[in-house]
């Protein structure tokens, strides 16, 4: 048992002797230290000198001929919009009681587009006409004069007034003679000249009456009479046109941009507001009749002439669909905070899918003329987002080199470089805001 369990102690003077002296020990860690700093500057390296991922796109330049559409002088963007947009409003006030259009439709000039309620309207036109009537019955009166019958009356109690009068003097000539025999008192006398001088007044009174009527109404009387039908006339027509105007109507062709009131709203002649009364029903334009609004910068508002051709582009559409234009309408002032002059330019020939409020572009060209010679000049146009700082990148050998180009307007195509490119480069599409010249890129996947 002894003897066994000796076999199994450890001998530790063999152990002393097969351990690693310190000098080789500090070579390993050395060596381990060495290799884990060649891979870190490894790695840090390819991390630095990493080509970095960008998007690439390869430049185009379109070739101009000269004169005619393709010599391009200026690119402008602006608005499509109506050249007369009518907001139509009402000339009476009331409630709406009936609207027959709707946002979209197309209507004709004179078609009822709303109807408000015409009680009081009506009710004031029947009692001007009445009024009109009952002037005119006594203009006729007064013109016609009077009547044979009216003078006969009238000729009859004159004759009636002189027989009393006579009557009434061979009264007073018999009580003279009583009163001288003493027969009849001073009062009789008395009495019978009173009666005599009222015979002889009342006489007189008939017979003037008697020539009014026989020579009839004076003419200042019916001047006045027949100004006061005239009168009656003018109230008569002002109260048919405003029932008239209970119904409004197209003043022109065109298409309903807007409808602003609904059944039973109150609509005034005048701007109340959202909440409250409206001041117009219906908002509409003749959508064959467009405009492009446009603000040109101060600097290239020489290049313009009047009657200008262009072409004309829209976002919507993209640069395939071209619709022809001329300016029509510069604006006599310049706005000052913007360094602009606005520019209208009609459409020659809409069609119905041009709407108002749109995106669009004039590309505008000079004409052609008759011995005139100018050499062409590529049209080169990139990305908005590639050109910083008045810079673009272009790709050489695998590597991002900075160039200056000097940048003209901003059209759908993009932004054209007038120095810089000639056309065929490879640009950095986006470049990232820390990419520096002659750093490493490579074109993302995909």
């Amino acid at each position: 048992m002894e003897a066994e369990l000796k076999s199994l102690q450890i001998d530790r003077s063999k152990r002393r002797n097969t351990e690693p002296s310190p000098w080789a020990v500090r070579w390993i860690v050395a060596g381990i230290a060495i290799f884990v700093a060649l891979g870190a500057a490894r790695f840090v390296y390819d991390k630095v000198n990493a080509a970095t991922e960008v998007d690439i796109v390869r430049v185009h330049a379109a070739s101009t001929a000269p004169g005619g559409e393709s010599n391009v002088i200026l690119n402008a963007t602006g608005y499509i919009i109506a050249a007369h947009k009518i907001e139509l409003a009402s000339k009476v006030i009331g409630k709406v009681s009936w609207i027959g259009v709707e946002k979209g439709d197309r209507v004709k000039q004179g078609q009822v587009l709303v109807r408000l309620e015409d009680d009081e309207y009506r009710a004031q036109l029947l009692q001007a006409k009445g009024n009109l009537e009952n002037l005119k019955a006594k203009l006729a009166e007064l013109v016609n004069g009077s009547r044979p019958e009216e003078i006969a009356k009238a000729k009859a109690d004159v004759e009636q007034a002189r027989a009393d009068m006579q009557n009434a003097q061979v009264t007073l000539n018999r009580t003279k003679d009583l009163v001288k025999q003493r027969v009849l008192s001073d009062q009789s006398l008395d009495d019978a000249q009173a009666r005599y001088d009222s015979a002889i007044a009342k006489l007189n009174s008939l017979q003037k009456a008697y020539e009014l009527v026989r020579i009839g109404p004076r003419q200042e009387q019916i001047d006045a009479l027949r100004a006061q039908v005239n009168q009656a006339q003018g109230v008569l027509d002002y109260a048919q046109v405003q029932l008239d105007n209970t119904e409004i109507k197209a003043p022109v062709n065109g298409t309903v941009l807007e409808r602003n009131v609904e059944k039973g709203e109150f609509v005034t002649t005048g701007f109340v507001g959202d909440k409250g009364a409206k001041g117009y029903v219906v908002s509409m334009a003749n959508l064959k009749d467009l405009q492009v609004e446009l603000d040109i910068n101060q600097n290239d508002f020489a290049k313009l002439g009047a009657k200008q051709p262009g072409m004309i582009t829209t976002d919507a559409y993209g640069p395939d669909r071209k619709y022809r234009g001329a300016i029509e309408e510069i604006s006599p002032e310049a706005n000052r905070q913007k360094a602009t002059v606005q520019v209208k330019v009609r459409v020659q020939d809409p069609d119905e899918d041009l709407r108002p409020e749109m995106n669009a572009s004039v590309a505008f060209y000079s004409p052609d003329k008759p011995g005139r010679k100018t050499e062409a000049k590529p049209v080169v146009s990139v990305p908005a987002s590639s050109v910083r700082d008045n810079a673009v990148f272009v790709v050489v050998d695998g590597k991002a080199v900075r160039r200056s180009v000097k940048a003209g307007p901003t059209t759908s195509q993009g932004v054209q470089i007038e120095e810089g490119l000639i056309g065929g480069e490879d640009l950095v599409a986006n470049p990232p805001a820390d990419l520096k010249n002659g750093q490493k890129i490579r074109a993302k996947q995909g």
